[in-house]
């Protein structure tokens, strides 16, 4: 182990609070089923140790990796007025190769 490796920071979250929903999409399906990724709407607050344990603990499942994308709201217009919708953060996640979450 390095050194200077930073220990993982919990946010204080519990698991039910991390992840928000799965992100069912064509994409995500070819993800799970080549790469055994899957992709995760979770709570802006959480950290990747968060996402990590949360998925570990609800799906009974080795997590390898967790990478993270912070999602802008787009413009989008209602007859003269220019509003935005949310802005959100997507957890893609790489589990090991001998567990699968059954999502579907």
């Amino acid at each position: 182990m390095l050194r200077n490796t930073p220990k993982p920071e919990f946010s204080g979250l519990e698991p039910h609070q991390v992840i928000v929903r799965p992100l069912i999409t064509e994409k995500n399906h070819h993800k799970a089923e080549r790469y055994n990724q899957y992709a995760f709407e979770v709570n802006p607050l959480a950290t990747k140790a968060d996402i990590k344990r949360a998925v570990e603990e609800l799906f009974n499942v080795k997590v390898l990796w967790v990478n993270v994308q912070n999602r802008r709201g787009k413009p989008r217009r209602v007859r003269w007025r220019i509003g935005y919708t949310k802005a959100w953060k997507k957890a893609i996640v790489k589990l090991h190769p001998e567990y699968r979450i059954n999502l579907y």
